[in-house]
């Protein structure tokens, strides 16, 4: 397993290609963004895709961005589109993404990170705490957790 940014791939359309496989909404919104153009004024100019590879599999995928679906907020930076692909589940390769996340965030500086989400019980399993419900831009209640990004130890 292998966490790769698909902006730094030298494969982005066997990339774009894979996460349109995902069998939810927001892979599909997210293969949207990428493949017009508009991720970044989407979500962010330092945003980031984030891609968990078996060799030419994609096992599962995130953002790390600047915004997502809770706006307007002054919370972030946040991750978001989580998805692991149904074949790879159970195994707590969403772990991975987070530990990448958490690298991330120190490297930018970044003492907390944000989800949202409807799951109950998930986030719970790589640390995050429960913080709020927010609307979404749809306007539905969402769940808001943070993930409290320890410090690079000396």
């Amino acid at each position: 397993m292998k966490a790769i940014n698909y902006f730094d791939s030298d494969r982005q359309s066997h990339w774009l290609n894979e996460i349109k496989k995902g069998d939810w909404g927001a892979a599909g919104f997210l293969y949207e963004l990428l493949s017009k153009g508009t991720f970044f004024q989407t979500v962010g100019e330092r945003s980031k895709v984030l891609l968990l590879t078996d060799g030419d599999s994609l096992v599962s995928f995130c953002t790390y961005a600047e915004k997502d679906d809770i706006q307007p907020t002054e919370l972030t930076p946040w991750m978001g589109f989580v998805y692991t692909f149904p074949e790879y589940r159970g195994h707590h390769y969403v772990g991975l993404l987070m530990e990448e996340i958490e690298r991330l965030a120190r490297k930018d500086g970044v003492s907390e990170v944000y989800i949202s989400t409807d799951h109950i019980g998930l986030y719970e399993k790589y640390g995050c705490e429960f913080k709020t419900e927010m609307k979404d831009m749809a306007g539905e209640m969402a769940r808001v957790y943070v993930k409290k990004i320890q410090a690079a130890s000396v």
